[in-house]
């Protein structure tokens, strides 16, 4: 799915959703120096893989928080992780560097990667910012509407306490 049948995806299945469009953004600092309407509810994700290249994940945390993989490994009970390849993220999620978003599940047909999201997008005001498959724009919607769009397309959730 691109951008557009995101919209329409989210459309048709009556979701509320507010779109922020703006430059292409590769990282939390260019992101930074947007006006969102949302501050802090903004979503950083992270697209990793097992040392095998089993196992993918897509982790999920508020854009400020910073993420240890090897701890996350620990407290999850992983092989040892790192970066997915670009190869594997446009093949697995057809996603390009830089728009790494939990709506890239959508595109994984074979439903390989396992999806952990920071309970703290749990939290008032249960708004999650996250590209529509395309860095020119974040899509806003609740929490829990992200969440049940990735548990009807069949992919594994996980709902946690993400260690700094």
């Amino acid at each position: 799915m691109n951008k557009n049948e995101i919209y329409d995806y989210l459309k048709n299945k009556n979701i509320w959703y507010e779109v922020t469009e703006h430059k292409p953004v590769y990282n939390m600092d260019e992101l930074s120096e947007i006006d969102l309407p949302y501050p802090g509810s903004d979503a950083k994700n992270l697209f990793v893989r097992d040392d095998k290249k089993n196992n993918y994940y897509l982790i999920t945390v508020k854009g400020n928080k910073r993420v240890n993989l090897k701890e996350f490994s620990k407290t999850n009970n992983t092989r040892h992780l790192s970066f997915a390849s670009d190869n594997d993220l446009m093949s697995i999620m057809g996603l390009i560097p830089g728009a790494v978003t939990p709506l890239g599940i959508l595109n994984d047909s074979e439903h390989k990667v396992q999806f952990f999201i920071d309970k703290e997008f749990m939290n008032s005001p249960e708004i999650i910012g996250v590209h529509p498959n395309d860095n020119t724009a974040t899509v806003w919607l609740k929490t829990a509407d992200l969440i049940d769009i990735i548990k009807e397309h069949g992919n594994t959730i996980h709902i946690i306490n993400i260690i700094e």
